[in-house]
């Protein structure tokens, strides 16, 4: 049995390629969702009504046909099932034929080019809202889950982003396709179809991906803040990769879980203090620096750690004398978890070697660091002192 796995594009018909439209008119059987076979009901073909992998499989397993047509929305190659079912239907013939896919319709209708977008699915996803908008001059979101477009505009007010540029498409390619567009505090209250997309552009995006934030930039209070010299010695000792789980414990102001969060914009930075002050001075800069990848805890460490997911990076700012526990879960969750510590005294020092020692990393890799910097005096630029800092960083291998 020879197998098509068409993408249909918007609405079945209009957007129908002409390989697409020869295929389906020569299959014996059209296999899809409702709402992919309803354009072509008016053909007299035996018809398989499903959306699932494992059911299309095992229907096409006790058939006896020379071709069928599996039927799926917009283009096989786009937030698609075509993966999954190339996979189950591996002792067949199989043949993709694309379709046009909904940042191709929607762009075109929008009239913007789509090829440096990012692309962002919600289907049953957070997708680090925020984040992504903040990094990407074009955001392509792909709604119909929980998500909804007003969700989308009422976190970027949220986050001081209420003046971002959206477009919103609603049942792409029907007769009641629905295209709008404004800024983010146009929409908060807007109700939309399940099949809708989403656009966000903002001129204003990132240029780069800031490492070592000055000081100044961060909302301060009373509690302590990692300094940016140290910081980014931090940051560059964890080689966060852009999908990793970071946890930042003691986080104090949260300007490493802001440099987290900046470093690993798809993946997600759990920022854990018992100090309520602290607690919220990180969520007013996760605020201020668009980070909605950063989930914050108001706990102490390690009682609260067992809940979160296993971490791929890990720094310790303050640990309240627990070092060692709070390493027995790290590791208990990933071995091989990559974690630096920061230490003031030689006390925390022994402290850090000896805990990673218990756990197999006899050398850590140890740095001390002392920053100076300089402040005007009258006619003259003195020298200013910050304390030692040592930095301890260890891996399994």
């Amino acid at each position: 049995m020879k197998i098509y796995i068409i993408g249909i594009g918007m609405d079945g018909r209009k957007t129908l390629t002409e390989e697409a439209r020869a295929a389906i008119k020569n299959a014996d059987v059209l296999i899809g969702a409702e709402r992919m076979l309803e354009p072509f009901s008016d053909l007299k073909k035996e018809r398989f009504m499903s959306w699932k992998s494992d059911e299309i499989s095992e229907y096409l397993k006790n058939k006896s046909l020379a071709t069928a047509a599996i039927l799926m929305s917009g283009d096989c190659g786009f937030y698609s099932g075509a993966e999954m079912l190339i996979t189950s239907l591996s002792d067949h013939e199989t043949k993709i034929i694309s379709g046009i896919s909904s940042p191709q319709y929607f762009c075109a209708k929008i009239r913007k080019p789509w090829q440096n977008m990012k692309f962002v699915s919600l289907h049953g996803a957070d997708g680090n809202i925020v984040r992504n908008v903040c990094r990407n001059e074009y955001c392509f979101f792909l709604l119909g889950g929980d998500i909804t477009p007003a969700d989308i505009c009422q976190r970027l007010i949220k986050y001081g982003r209420e003046n971002i540029t959206v477009y919103i498409g609603e049942n792409l390619g029907y007769g009641n396709e629905k295209i709008c567009s404004g800024i983010a505090s146009d929409f908060t209250d807007i109700k939309c179809e399940k099949l809708c997309v989403m656009v966000t552009e903002n001129p204003h995006c990132e240029r780069y991906t800031p490492l070592g934030i000055d000081d100044k930039e961060f909302i301060r209070g009373n509690v302590p803040m990692t300094k940016s010299e140290i910081r980014t010695l931090v940051i560059s000792k964890l080689n966060i990769g852009k999908n990793d789980v970071c946890w930042d414990i003691g986080c104090g102001t949260g300007s490493v879980s802001v440099e987290m969060a900046l470093q690993c914009y798809n993946g997600r930075v759990y920022a854990v203090d018992k100090n309520e002050e602290a607690v919220e001075l990180t969520r007013q800069n996760a605020y201020k620096f668009g980070c909605d990848n950063i989930e914050i805890i108001s706990a102490a460490a390690p009682e609260i750690l067992s809940d979160l997911p296993a971490p791929d990076k890990v720094f310790i700012g303050g640990s309240c004398g627990k070092i060692r526990e709070i390493l027995n879960v790290i590791y208990e969750k990933n071995s091989k978890a990559e974690i630096v510590i920061t230490a003031v005294s030689l006390e925390t020092l022994n402290e850090s070697v000896t805990a990673f020692s218990a756990f197999g990393i006899d050398s850590p890799e140890i740095v001390q660091l002392a920053v100076t910097r300089t402040k005007k005096i009258g006619n003259h630029t003195m020298l200013s002192a910050e304390n030692p800092i040592f930095i301890i960083k260890g891996v399994k291998y």
